[in-house]
């Protein structure tokens, strides 16, 4: 490949209205490198796109295809979820996350983005003058998008500077004039994939308790902060949660990573009994029912998709139901993250990256599906801009809210070991690049 010209580069931005590349969207940065490599003829390296690069569990497949074949497309679904979907998601969360949700308190959702912006939705109404909502960031850029979109404000801050017991005060500190509905935040976390550790959990815990904040957890990626071995149901290390310190909570589980089952968009809600039977005069008055969790499926999700298909759902809950009795090994499976990230990052230190969130605390951060690099002081926006002249996409650090500079790396599209050396090369010619560039620099000064 040649290195794409800088007028080729900027006509194709322009032409995308990218006017920052720091801030450009996973979606933005797909379309601009669709049409370079239409123009260059070369097929990039895609870091860009956190979709799966493993084959859909086969439990899924075959139990969603004998539910259309029974006939259930002619039929509804309950709003609520059918019954066998919330109870193997009980038993699925009592068995890797080691908390006991009640079948009823389990709502399936049109994956995980559903679920959190109908919980955003909700917990914006619940008292009159809380429109704010914390993130811990970096984060999944669609998660602030939907703040946005609810017209809700955005209080942000960079997990890097408050790890361990800086945690508490800084939420202390933003949720301290009562307008903090909601937190939201992911582990392992997306982008970083650092992992918040139990001491910092139960802060967040104390914290939404101490503030009556309701946390929003997002389990993506469920067991895969793969330094420890929770692939065994019912048996720990189980995956950490805020759920053991607060009962303001609700989780967000997806079928997307875990089982690689992104296509047919369902995951699931989890909500405490607790908050799922609190009521709140606001929503009554609202629309007639109290209670939260009534709401969250008769109002809200009624309302926005009116349930989640019914052959997902029967699709997930096999899967679930497998997982749970030992006959499927999502976990291990999955390990298979690991085993890319760890190959691509000594691609990447081999030509003079770094890693930007490097530690969880004492301890290296884990090999898993997402990680970041940086280059030697380089803005994350210069990075990305020359990597892309250099057939290699990823998104900025800039873009998920973080204060650091760098971009994001998902390793789910280097299927082959042919990837790898396509990666290897189009950094060899990043570094003949950055040469080039440094040599002009010279000769100017």
């Amino acid at each position: 490949m040649r290195i794409i010209d800088k007028v080729i580069l900027d006509d194709v931005l322009h032409g995308m209205d990218i006017k920052d590349i720091s801030r450009a969207t996973i979606r933005q940065c797909v379309n601009a490198t669709q049409e370079l490599e239409r123009i260059s003829g070369e097929k990039f390296v895609h870091l860009e796109f956190g979709v799966p690069g493993i084959k859909a569990s086969q439990f899924g497949v075959d139990m969603q295809k004998l539910a259309l074949d029974y006939g259930i497309a002619a039929v509804y679904p309950p709003t609520g979820g059918i019954p066998e979907f919330k109870w193997n998601a009980s038993a699925f969360i009592k068995a890797f996350v080691g908390i006991d949700v009640f079948p009823d308190c389990v709502i399936p959702t049109v994956g995980s983005m559903q679920g959190c912006f109908n919980l955003l939705l909700e917990c914006s109404q619940l008292h009159e003058g809380r429109k704010a909502v914390v993130y811990i960031g970096p984060g999944f850029p669609s998660h602030f998008l939907q703040a946005k979109i609810l017209g809700l404000e955005a209080r942000t801050f960079d997990i890097y500077d408050y790890r361990g017991d800086k945690l508490g005060p800084k939420l202390d500190e933003l949720m301290a004039d009562g307008k903090v509905c909601a937190i939201v935040y992911s582990n392992p976390n997306n982008p970083s994939w650092v992992n918040l550790t139990e001491g910092e959990l139960k802060s967040i815990g104390k914290a939404c308790t101490r503030h009556d904040v309701i946390a929003l957890e997002d389990m993506a990626y469920l067991c895969m902060d793969f330094r420890r071995d929770r692939s065994k149901p019912f048996h720990p290390p189980f995956q950490p949660t805020v759920a053991r310190y607060t009962d303001n909570y609700a989780i967000m589980i997806s079928a997307s990573k875990i089982f690689s089952y992104a296509g047919e968009r369902v995951g699931l809600v989890a909500i405490s009994k607790n908050l799922y039977e609190r009521e709140y005069p606001e929503l009554k008055e609202r629309y007639g029912l109290a209670r939260f969790g009534d709401n969250f499926v008769l109002t809200y999700i009624y309302v926005n998709t009116s349930g989640c298909s019914r052959s997902a759902q029967n699709a997930m809950s096999e899967m679930m139901e497998a997982s749970v009795s030992g006959k499927y090994d999502f976990v291990t499976e999955m390990k298979e993250y690991a085993r890319r990230a760890h190959r691509s990052k000594e691609i990447f230190f081999k030509h003079g990256f770094s890693l930007v969130y490097a530690k969880d605390l004492d301890q290296d951060v884990s090999d898993g599906f997402f990680y970041t690099v940086g280059y030697k002081g380089m803005k994350g926006s210069e990075l990305l801009y020359n990597l892309m002249r250099c057939g290699v996409c990823a998104i900025t650090l800039t873009a998920t809210r973080s204060e650091q500079q760098g971009l994001r790396v998902c390793v789910s599209m280097l299927n082959t070991d042919e990837d790898f050396i396509k990666l290897d090369e189009r950094l060899d010619l990043f570094e003949e690049l950055m040469s080039e560039e440094n040599k002009l620099k010279a000769e100017r000064s």
